[in-house]
């Protein structure tokens, strides 16, 4: 209803729409709408009563969210970013504005100083141009054609089903105001949007030196208004695979069951993992585990979580168990399912364990090997490795077990850890190693990337700090966070280029729940102009 009521004119009159008929007339079924009904048409006349209704593009700033509906209706997928990347290059070269595209694919668009600010710093306003891929699993959504589907919600700005993008649109959608603008003031910019950083920093880490001129950079990809970032953790994928024997099962011994852990929460593997949300792959190994010797269970499909850099949410497991025991495997799958939804009923109330009869599959997973590949997914460890010791609440090292899929004759586990301190990086890494190769895995180590040592001295965090008391009365937290910024990567080739992080408040990132506030985005909009026009001189 709300997609048809955001096309209703301002200022009443009529519209037309496609639709279906039973779906028109429940939605406007009501004394205050007159409408008319022509096949699949209807025909709107609209009343005083929607004059004043809000849409995306309705919303202060509105060059801001204009941009960032602007760029929500492109699909910009990690590894997917043609699209937005001519999006991008027709976006500058249509403000008359220097534009070029690296060879790795990041856009860059340079816009001279308006006057009087030609003796500031040159500033790089940097953001990433993908976007997390996620949606739940009752939401049918072609990422790949469609834009994103957003409504209002109270404070926020949420998106049907899927996630939203405000990381790291909204960031790209306020550096694409600022070079549209005529009358912001502000020194010589760089607009950086690299590609590409949601699932392994490619942008970021193919950005040649000597390409960029500026002195600061401003990273706008902070998830809390009333944070300042100084630093990061890096990060690194592992990933564990074998290959498994398989045997045949006698279909006239056996029933089979579709188990399915859903409702998770959810979210962003590094932001959020100190949170001691449910892991949906580590509750389906929990679930099944030591099944095989108490009622005869047998695997024959694993398969949970999708990106390395999201919390798992649901996970999917097709089982079988001998008709004698299935009384018994449904007693205790029923009571380890509930201690299971008391531990998590505070963290994650909505966990849903479910399971239904399925159709009987020709051939399981080899007993010995199915023991071998859950005893490595419970063994492999997740959530917070270490806190740190120099930074109050701040997250060292951690690990999540992002994906499980176990099928066909081949089973993979893949991980993301991350952590602010290279060693301890390393230290979980091999710890992973250990439990995998015990239980016949190979492990592979890739997508190392560094993370970003604070500089507490940083003259433009001294610019952010009293620009932000001075607006707003109280002094910002000063943070490092325990995910992966782009500031340490670009800092290798740009080593004395002065760079910060803050952004406005987003909930939910790298999941379906994604929302952003719409007064912290006003908020997150204004301090930056007042931080252009407060640059240091040169």
């Amino acid at each position: 209803m709300m997609h048809m009521l955001n096309m209703l004119p301002a200022h009443g009159g009529s519209c037309l729409f496609y639709t279906k008929q039973p779906y028109v007339a429940k939605v406007c079924g009501s004394d205050k709408h007159d409408f008319d009904i022509f096949g699949d048409f209807v025909t709107f006349v609209t009343p005083p009563i929607f004059h004043h209704m809000k849409t995306i593009r309705d919303l202060n700033p509105t060059p801001l969210w204009n941009h960032f509906a602007d760029l929500n209706a492109i699909p910009r997928a990690s590894k997917k970013e043609e699209k937005v990347i001519r999006f991008m290059q027709d976006f500058g070269a249509g403000l008359g504005l220097e534009t070029l595209t690296d060879k790795t694919g990041n856009v860059i668009i340079r816009k001279p100083a308006t006057p009087g600010m030609e003796n500031r710093k040159t500033v790089v306003l940097q953001s990433h141009l993908d976007m997390v891929h996620q949606k739940n699993s009752d939401t049918h959504f072609d990422f790949d054609t469609r834009g994103i589907d957003m409504f209002i919600d109270g404070d926020w700005v949420r998106a049907r089903g899927t996630t939203l993008g405000s990381d790291n649109g909204i960031g790209v959608a306020t550096i694409m105001a600022i070079l549209a603008s005529d009358d912001i003031p502000h020194p010589e910019l760089e607009a950086l949007f690299t590609i590409d950083e949601e699932t392994g920093m490619t942008g970021a880490m193919g950005l040649e030196g000597g390409l960029l001129r500026g002195e600061i950079l401003l990273n706008l990809d902070t998830e809390e208004d009333d944070e300042i970032d100084i630093g990061c953790a890096g990060g690194l994928d592992v990933t564990a695979t074998r290959k498994y024997r398989t045997s045949e099962a006698d279909l006239h011994k056996y029933v089979s069951y579709r188990i399915a852990v859903k409702g998770l929460q959810g979210g962003h593997s590094g932001i959020d993992i100190h949170l001691g949300r449910g892991n949906a792959n580590k509750i389906m190994a929990r679930l099944i585990y030591g099944m095989d010797e108490s009622c005869g269970l047998r695997l024959t499909r694993l398969m949970g979580g999708s990106l390395r850099n999201a919390i798992p949410r649901e996970a999917e497991a097709i089982v079988i168990v001998p008709t004698d025991n299935d009384k018994l495997f449904i007693s205790q799958l029923e009571e380890l399912s509930a201690a299971i939804r008391k531990e998590y009923a505070t963290v994650d109330p909505g966990l849903n364990i479910r399971w239904e009869s399925s159709p009987l599959p020709p051939h399981f997973v080899h007993a010995e090997d199915a023991r071998s590949i859950l005893d490595a997914i419970r063994g492999a460890h997740n959530g917070v490795f270490r806190m740190s010791p120099d930074i109050a609440d701040l997250v060292e090292a951690s690990n999540n077990v992002a994906k499980t899929d176990v099928s066909e004759g081949n089973a993979t586990v893949m991980c993301l850890t991350r952590s602010s301190v290279e060693s301890s990086k390393w230290d979980v890494a091999y710890s992973l190693q250990s439990v995998f190769r015990q239980s016949g895995f190979d492990v592979m180590f890739s997508g190392d990337y560094p993370g970003w040592t604070p500089n507490v001295n940083s003259p433009i965090l001294k610019v952010l700090t009293d620009l932000y008391e001075k607006m707003h009365g109280s002094k910002p937290h000063v943070v490092a966070c325990h995910a992966g910024l782009e500031c340490g990567i670009l800092g290798r080739n740009y080593p004395a280029m002065d760079m910060i992080s803050y952004g406005p408040t987003i909930k939910g990132a790298h999941s379906p729940d994604e929302k952003v506030s719409i007064t912290s985005v006003e908020k997150f909009w204004h301090y930056t102009l007042e931080i252009l026009r407060n640059i240091p001189l040169k």
